[in-house]
């Protein structure tokens, strides 16, 4: 197609749809806010009149019934979009080599208005989008041709000194959702999305005297900073300065406080201790809506109010300051999603939940499919497949229990691997268990085994999302499966909602052209030590195991899989640095350390390993020893060399647990350690 250039004060974008034609208004006021953006942009280069009269095909080739029916998971369909470097054309010619991210713009949301207008932000956009991955921005408004310039010129402004790159694999279209003529809107309107990047959040304002309320978009403080929620009720709203001191008025009602001059922290622990319900921080003329959020040791202070951000409201103000009556009340009105993610395979897929106005979901979710497409093709990998679950629902005190026969040649493998998945009831992250839990796989073989109802696997839950698939290495743990035909439990506490399992044994060699020869292979298990309450009694159930080395032993390793949960005053299991202690006659500390937990992006760090992006909770701290919607990896640690290997002097192994290197003495609600720990003697 033709670029063109014109000089008319009025223009339309002429998109033909088929055999329909629609005149779309080109030139909707170039807003000054989005909030009060300035477009730097060269006019004479590139101005909304560009596109005057211009003709374009969008004409869908699928039918829409197969539109409708579009659900994550499906086959996204080929599409092309106009976009301000030419025509984006999906699936690429050259074929499919890495995820697209479609993103859907609105002024109308203020947790849009902070995601674009935030330094950090689309730093993070520029700096981090996995090498793989391309980005389509359209806009849902009116002022599309406007919005795709501002933005585009919003990445600019950050990529001057940066990773230019990055440039070539965004793409920004001027062309409004309601007017692509493929597939797109259809999903964006369809898809239900729920949480702090979905949906309108307002602000209501009515006065008497007025004949109608006035409603503003408005950003919730960061919710795992202030917990309190907005009430369905009327608020009296009462100005309350700046905010940096208490301010008595502002008793019993939300109190309007002007930004700056002092911290977000500051402002809303003053009305707090001024009896205000809550808080609006408005901001300044020309500002844009910011992210409020504590900082270091503010973070530790509890604060029971909710607050939020708006634009200053000219009548609003005017109200309030001619000593009007002003109430407040709070909604959300739905909208359709703005993200849409779609793999390396071309699958459909959601996006998750942003928990706060950062570009950075984008990338973990994009840094997720990189993880996925690695997982495919391992699974390619040739190997010994021995389905145990296919897409069983797993509920209840029994959980998901299978019996299976196991392949008779089962030794002469030396790799053995759990290929498990957890996927919700339908194909939308709304059908998903909301909290997350522990699973665990058991295993027994032979009833009078002292190895009967081991566990083989452990996994824990993701927040409401249902994409989560992993291969665990569980080799050392063949001698479970002593028999050719074993029994597997996989269960989760049985007041949790439903989810839906996957799982299959994968024997593989981990080397094809080593000698089998002269390969060690896993012959017995001896248990050791399991978990339990983490108070000041945890170290004292422990006793020391004395144990020799049976003959032909070659290598022995410690096996162990532990996790820490609940919380006492010191955040301890899980949101405490713990350590695990496996002391080898006397001599040598064998010692893992959970010291991630706690922190902010722990188990964000982790989606490259297969860690579920975006879920619906705080997945993103790190854990003692876990990520939600992660497999937890078993810890192993080669101690032959720590023993007496001839069979004659027994060995001795303790094992301890310590919080800040001291036995752990919490003064209520102590937290618990689950572990199965085993060593392995190979031959």
């Amino acid at each position: 197609m033709a670029w063109l250039s014109s000089t008319l004060v009025l223009c339309c974008l002429t998109v033909t749809l088929g055999l329909h034609v629609i005149q779309i208004d080109a030139t909707a006021k170039i807003r000054g806010m989005k909030s009060t953006h300035n477009l730097d942009y060269d006019e004479r280069e590139f101005s909304p009149s560009t596109f005057a009269h211009s003709t374009i095909n969008f004409g869908s080739k699928i039918t829409l019934q197969q539109v409708t029916e579009l659900e994550p998971g499906n086959t996204a369909p080929a599409f092309k979009v106009v976009t301000l470097d030419g025509e984006f054309v999906y699936p690429p010619l050259a074929g499919l080599k890495g995820p697209l991210i479609i993103h859907a713009f609105t002024n109308k949301s203020a947790f849009l208005e902070c995601l674009w207008n935030s330094e950090s932000s689309l730093t993070d956009l520029v700096q981090n989008l996995p090498d793989s991955t391309q980005v389509l921005f359209v806009s849902l408004d009116d002022s599309s041709v406007n919005d795709a310039l501002w933005m585009r010129d919003q990445v600019l402004r950050v990529t001057s000194h940066r990773k230019k790159e990055v440039l070539s694999r965004l793409h920004f279209s001027p062309v409004p959702v309601f007017c692509l003529g493929n597939w797109i809107p259809s999903v964006l309107y369809s898809w239900g999305c729920s949480g702090h990047n979905c949906g309108l959040s307002q602000a209501v304002f009515t006065s008497t005297g007025w004949n109608m309320p006035v409603i503003v978009k408005r950003l919730d403080a960061r919710y795992d900073w202030l917990m309190g929620s907005w009430s369905q009720m009327k608020h009296q709203l009462i100005d309350a300065g700046n905010g940096c001191e208490p301010a008595p008025s502002a008793a019993g009602a939300v109190a309007w406080v002007s930004e700056g001059n002092c911290s977000f922290f500051t402002k809303v622990k003053n009305m707090a201790k001024s009896n205000a319900t809550g808080v609006l921080v408005h901001a300044g003329p020309g500002n844009p809506i910011q992210d409020m959020n504590c900082v270091g040791d503010e973070c530790s202070t509890p604060l029971g109010i909710p607050a939020a951000m708006v634009h200053c409201e000219p009548s609003v103000a005017q109200a309030l300051r001619y000593g009007h009556m002003v109430n407040v009340s709070f909604q959300s009105t739905p909208s359709p999603n703005f993200f849409i993610g779609i793999d390396q395979q071309g699958a459909l897929s959601e996006m998750g939940w942003f928990l706060y106005p950062s570009f950075k979901f984008i990338n973990w979710q994009a840094q997720w499919f990189d993880f996925y497409e690695g997982l495919q093709t391992r699974l390619h990998d040739p190997a010994w497949v021995v389905p145990v679950f296919e897409k069983v629902q797993m509920q209840g005190q029994s959980g998901a229990v299978a019996t299976v026969n196991l392949p008779s040649d089962m030794l002469d493998f030396d790799m053995l691997e759990l290929d498990a998945s957890l996927s919700c009831p339908s194909e939308r992250d709304d059908s998903c268990a909301h909290w997350d839990h522990t699973v665990q796989l058991f295993v027994c073989c032979d009833h009078f085994s002292p190895h009967c109802n081991m566990e083989m696997g452990r996994w824990i839950t993701a927040f409401r999302r249902g994409i989560g698939r992993w291969l665990t290495d569980v080799s050392p743990l063949v001698p479970l499966l002593d028999n050719g035909r074993c029994t597997f439990t996989m269960k989760t506490v049985p007041w949790a909602m439903p989810w839906v399992v996957s799982l299959s044994l994968r024997f593989s060699h981990t080397n094809h052209s080593t000698n089998h020869s002269d390969k060690l292979y896993p012959f017995k298990l001896m248990s050791l030590y399991s978990g339990g309450t983490f108070d000041k009694e945890y170290n004292k159930r422990y006793q020391p195991i004395k144990f020799t080395v049976p003959d032909s032993t070659k290598k022995v390793e410690l096996y162990a899989v532990i996790t820490g949960h609940g919380s006492d005053e010191n955040g301890c299991c899980e949101f405490c640095v713990t350590s695990h202690h496996f002391l080898v006659n006397g001599a040598f500390n064998n010692t893992r350390i959970f010291d991630s937990a706690g922190s902010a992006l722990g188990c964000a760090m982790r989606v490259g390993e297969g860690a579920v992006p975006n879920e619906h909770g705080t997945w993103l701290y790190g854990r003692g020893g876990w990520c939600d919607g992660l497999q937890v990896n078993p810890w192993r640690f080669d101690i032959t060399t720590q023993l007496d290997m001839s069979g004659i002097e027994a060995n001795t192994l303790l094992y301890f647990g310590l919080y800040s290197g001291q036995d752990p003495n919490p003064s209520h609600d102590p937290g618990y350690i689950v572990m199965f720990s085993y060593l392995v003697f190979y031959k």
